[in-house]
């Protein structure tokens, strides 16, 4: 079993939930609800995977707050 980090955002304009996994060519997706959006993302890595394993483009760390005066 593999896990992947995912990015998660809400568009203003259509309130879709938009996902994609940094680093991963192709994984991302949208979605209504964030659990149909982790199903969406878990059928598109799989369908990704059927290639073989991904060699990732970057590695996910973390996420920092940039504070603007």
């Amino acid at each position: 079993m593999k896990s992947y980090t995912a990015i998660v955002e809400r568009c203003h304009d259509t309130g879709l939930y938009v996902g994609f996994i940094p680093g991963f060519p192709g994984a991302h997706t949208q979605a209504e609800s964030l659990d149909e959006l982790n199903q969406n993302l878990r059928e598109v890595v799989e369908m990704l995977l059927e290639d073989g394993d991904p060699e990732l483009e970057s590695e996910f760390i973390g996420t920092q707050n940039v504070i603007v005066a």
